[in-house]
C-alpha cells in the first residue's frame, strides 16, 4: 500500500503554500501556487506501476486546474492550469459538460478513481485521457463559483484520502479568489475567447 500524506509535513507544508498564495501579485498567480501544489502532492505516485495502471502507449503525468463557472453562467472556464496542452490554456467548454457539470448541477466532491468504471466520463484534454479524476467544488456564500480539479493518467491515482486534501485546497482558493477580486476578472475571461 502506498504512504498517505503525513499530516504533519501537510500542516507546515500548507502554511508555506498560504504564505506564497497571499504574496502573490495577483490571482492567477495565487491560484497556480495551489494547482502546482495539489500536482505534486495528491495521488499516489506508485499507481502507474500496478497492473492496470497504464494502458499500452500511456505515460503517468498528472494535471490540475480551476474551473471557474463564467459570467454568465454557460460555461465553465479552465484557470491556472497545470499540464494541460498550450492550445488548451482557458480553454472554455459547456457548463453541462462532463463531470465538471456534474460538479456545477450538484456542489459536490468528486472521486473517479478508474475512470474507466464510468461511460459518461468524457476526455476533456486533446492529448490523452484521464484515467483518475478529483473535483472540489468552489463555494462562496452558498453559491459555486468553481471547482479545483485534478486528473491522472494512471487509473487508481486518486483516493478518498486525495480527495479530503483537495476539498481543503478548494476552500483556500476560493477564499484567494475573492480576496483577490477574482470575480472583477471573470466577465473578461469569457470576453477573452
Amino acid at each position: 500500500m502506498a504512504a498517505l500524506i503525513n499530516i504533519d509535513s501537510f500542516s507546515s507544508d500548507f502554511y508555506k503554500i498560504l504564505r506564497q498564495c497571499l504574496n502573490s501579485k495577483n490571482v492567477e498567480d495565487s491560484l497556480n501556487n495551489i494547482t502546482e501544489t495539489v500536482v505534486e502532492i495528491l495521488g499516489d505516485k506508485s499507481a502507474h506501476l500496478r497492473p492496470g495502471g497504464l494502458k499500452q502507449g500511456e505515460k503517468q503525468y498528472a494535471v490540475s486546474a480551476i474551473v471557474l463557472v463564467s459570467y454568465d453562467k454557460k460555461k465553465n472556464i479552465f484557470f491556472a492550469q497545470q499540464n494541460f496542452p498550450k492550445e488548451q490554456n482557458r480553454m472554455a467548454i459547456p457548463i453541462d459538460h462532463g463531470h465538471p457539470g456534474h460538479v456545477v448541477r450538484t456542489k459536490e466532491a468528486l472521486l473517479l478513481s478508474n475512470t474507466d468504471d464510468y461511460e459518461d466520463f468524457r476526455q476533456i484534454l486533446k492529448t490523452s485521457k484521464m484515467g483518475s479524476s478529483i473535483y472540489a467544488p468552489l463555494i462562496w456564500k452558498g453559491e459555486i463559483v468553481g471547482q479545483l480539479i485534478c486528473g491522472a493518467q494512471a487509473r487508481k491515482t486518486y483516493r478518498e484520502i486525495d480527495l479530503e486534501y483537495l476539498k481543503i485546497f478548494a476552500d483556500l482558493a476560493v477564499i484567494l479568489w475573492n480576496a483577490y477580486d477574482g470575480p472583477a476578472i471573470l466577465k473578461e475571461l469569457v470576453d477573452e475567447k
